[in-house]
């Protein structure tokens, strides 16, 4: 996973469109995107495209992005796209952990109506949409074998704060919502699920994206979400290691294998412990998840 791509659930152009983007997860969104007179209609053409690309090969991840709990539009979503059984389910307006669980517990039912795989569809939580749900990102750790990861938002937590903007006049986050990203950071890596950076806003501003992607790379997310198609090759070229970055981690591996698996070994010059063989096994994973090792 390192790109994910929201697509509007209600424009069967745009959907059909998204197959070609590159996209390793496309967000079906039936969320913020779908005016609430238009819900409905995006359920069946949501539904159907489900039905249509689930059993091909060679296709981006599907997810849906269902109506928040207590929205009253969570059942109606889930009834429609269930049968078709997408890979996973984004859940806006998460508060905590027990979220999840409800959701799991709901999407264990669906499952088994539909004669799917109990627990084959995942989890991910946008997890920092109010205040009060900042406060809970601690709470992910064990909360569902179904988590696959934990992503956050600006957008939504800027109305609930109240805020005039939530980035300064240089591009950046401001502090309240630097605070909730590095929060989101910390839960999913303590819940060791995927730390997914929220959207840059302006599609046109790739070197503006670049930069932020690549800032978020450095900070430990492992995948970005992207608003428009142009933005998925940007997310895709930052989050999928480099040739030498793979041979860096290779390298390091050997030399603890080599050793014997000591606290500490010699290479090139430098002396590397257990928390630089941890991170160039996940190095690996990911080059291994971007077909690059």
């Amino acid at each position: 996973m390192r790109s994910l791509l929201f697509v509007p659930g209600d424009s069967e152009r745009k959907l059909a469109k998204s197959l070609s983007s590159g996209a390793d997860i496309l967000l079906i969104d039936l969320e913020d995107s779908v005016a609430l007179e238009a819900k409905a209609a995006a359920r069946t053409i949501a539904a159907e495209f489900l039905a249509a690309h689930i059993g091909a090969a060679d296709r981006p991840r599907l997810y849906v992005r269902i109506n928040a709990l207590d929205t009253g539009e969570t059942e109606a979503d889930l009834a429609a796209i269930m049968a078709a059984g997408p890979d996973g389910v984004m859940l806006p307006k998460s508060i905590s952990g027990r979220d999840v669980e409800h959701l799991s517990a709901k999407l264990a039912v669906h499952e088994a109506e539909a004669g799917l795989e109990d627990g084959a569809t995942r989890i991910l939580p946008v997890a920092t949409e109010t205040a009060a749900a900042v406060f809970n990102l601690g709470t992910y750790q064990g909360a569902s074998p179904r988590l696959e990861g934990l992503t956050w938002g600006a957008e939504d937590l800027s109305a609930d704060l109240g805020a005039l903007a939530n980035r300064d006049a240089s591009g950046g986050f401001t502090e309240p919502f630097r605070l909730a990203r590095n929060l989101c950071l910390c839960g999913a890596v303590a819940a060791g699920v995927v730390p997914v950076d929220t959207v840059f806003t302006n599609f046109r501003d790739m070197e503006g994206l670049r930069v932020e992607a690549l800032t978020a790379l450095r900070d430990g997310f492992t995948a970005k979400m992207a608003i428009h198609p142009a933005q998925v090759p940007v997310i895709n070229e930052v989050f999928t290691p480099s040739l030498d970055d793979v041979a860096r981690a290779q390298a390091i591996l050997a030399a603890f294998e080599a050793a014997g698996n000591p606290g500490v070994v010699g290479l090139e010059g430098e002396m590397l412990d257990r928390p630089h063989l941890r991170r160039a096994e996940k190095l690996i994973a990911r080059a291994r998840a971007a077909g690059r090792a």
